[in-house]
């Protein structure tokens, strides 16, 4: 891992240290990654025909330009994070529009639960808007142990 990688998760860890914060976050961010995939994929753009379902939407643009980003901080969990968050298009396609709307709300009120009650602090995209891209890939990080908050000597090595 990148020592820039390294200074964005360290920068992450630091606005989430409550273990109970994290734990919210484990739930929201996959969730609030869905719906920003899916809402966006309700967009067409252009007409592809030689795509499934025949067009490039919003969602696919967004999807591709943050892959870019992902794969510049850790080609492994960049790929884990591609992969995972491109789900998003065919689950989201078979739900209905509302019960993605529900997921947003969900999402985002076990997020701002996690700040407001337990970090007492303001979430960490709120000052950075780099970290709406790094919680996705601190919390694959911290899944496959790939970075340890708290270990950051180690982990830059």
């Amino acid at each position: 891992m990148n020592a820039r990688t390294v200074a964005l998760l360290d920068q992450y860890a630091d606005s989430h240290r409550h273990p109970t914060n994290r734990l919210t976050h484990k739930i929201a961010i996959p969730l609030i990654v869905f719906h920003i995939l899916a809402m966006l994929d309700w967009v067409r753009l252009a007409p592809v025909p030689a795509l499934p379902g025949g067009v490039v939407t919003l969602g696919m643009a967004f999807w591709a330009a943050t892959a870019v980003w992902y794969l510049r901080a850790d080609v492994k969990l960049g790929l884990l994070v591609i992969g995972l968050s491109v789900l998003a298009f065919p689950i989201g396609r078979a739900l209905p529009w509302w019960s993605v709307v529900a997921v947003a709300v969900v999402g985002w009120l076990v997020q701002l639960a996690g700040h407001v009650v337990w970090e007492k602090k303001q979430p960490s995209f709120l000052t950075n808007m780099v970290h709406a891209l790094v919680g996705p890939l601190f919390f694959m990080a911290v899944l496959t142990r790939a970075y340890r908050p708290g270990q950051r000597a180690a982990a830059a090595a």
